[in-house]
């Protein structure tokens, strides 16, 4: 063998070896460390002592499935990344970690599975916790862990609905809302897609039901107004706007003309009111009854059915 051939076998060699040496083990590495930073308390901050707070929340996951997926952990890295960024810069970050464990995600994975609620919740739970949470690294305070089926929780959302409710902020009226029949809960317009469900794509109906609202029209002009000096991505401030729908105009009354019935229209130019010659009544305004003729309710009826429980809000507009 000539020495050329022995030199570069022993280059090889070397090569290997130290690729074996820097063989990460991450089971062991990160376990070892994510003990010590749990047993030295690294990612608690004293929140009354602290200087510089600063509150880093990523929304609490669902543990309404057998475990998180990768959208999740894409979202809680990158807020965690960000916390740390924070945290290099001098601030005593708080960064919470719960489970958002009531509502029709945990009730419908419960009806799937065959458990009760409490069970399953319960044993999710740990599961998030202890076998993925836990195992990312991220600087979550654990000691203030938030689960929103605990009544020492749960007593202060229904605090928070009480004074609602006593300032005259929280009140009940019928009004039609997406229904899924599969689901069997109310969806936002943003959770529909092409007027189907977007969790099981289940075909969206309107259903009038009576319900809960909050009197948020109180307070439209602030709301409208912080937009300009709140720290969010123009994207954001713009679907708020839109979602706000302010609109500077008047309102004016228009009566049948038998005066039994009046209509209170908003117009954005009152200016050009005298050129109006008709109106057009929404399929469940209150004042469609009042107004159609007997000859005509069949007709109508018909079109307020097709209308109001197979059309989607955008077939609508």
């Amino acid at each position: 063998m000539g020495k050329k051939n022995l030199s570069q076998r022993i280059e090889n060699r070397t090569v290997l070896l130290n690729l074996q040496m820097a063989k990460y083990n991450h089971l062991e590495i990160e376990s070892k460390w994510q003990t010590i930073w749990e047993t030295q308390k690294l990612y608690q901050v004293d929140l009354k002592a602290a200087k510089r707070p600063y509150y880093n929340l990523m929304m609490f996951p669902y543990p309404s499935a057998e475990g998180l997926h990768v959208g999740n952990v894409f979202a809680f890295t990158g807020s965690d990344i960000h916390a740390r960024f924070m945290k290099l810069h001098g601030y005593d970050v708080f960064e919470p970690i719960g489970f958002d464990a009531f509502g029709i995600h945990s009730e419908n994975f419960a009806i799937k599975v065959g458990k009760h609620p409490n069970e399953l919740i319960n044993n999710n739970v740990i599961n998030f916790k202890e076998n993925q949470l836990k195992k990312l690294g991220i600087m979550y305070d654990w000691s203030h862990e938030v689960n929103t089926t605990d009544p020492s929780y749960y007593k202060w959302t229904q605090w928070i609905f009480i004074q609602l409710f006593n300032a005259g902020l929280a009140y009940q009226k019928e009004g039609y809302v997406n229904w899924c029949p599969s689901c069997k809960t109310v969806l936002a317009n943003e959770q529909t897609e092409g007027g189907n469900c977007e969790r099981c794509g289940r075909e969206v109906i309107q259903k009038n039901l009576k319900q809960w609202f909050f009197k948020i029209t109180d307070y439209v002009e602030r709301l409208y107004n912080n937009l300009k000096i709140i720290d969010w991505s123009n994207i954001i401030k713009k679907t708020q706007e839109n979602w706000i729908g302010k609109s500077a105009g008047v309102e004016i009354i228009f009566t049948t003309v038998d005066d039994k019935t009046k209509i209170r229209v908003f117009t954005t130019r009152p200016e050009t009111i005298f050129g109006a010659t008709y109106l057009v009544l929404a399929p469940e305004h209150p004042a469609v009854d009042m107004v159609t003729t007997s000859e005509n309710k069949s007709l109508i009826k018909k079109y307020r059915d097709d209308t109001i429980k197979k059309m989607s809000l955008n077939e609508r507009t």
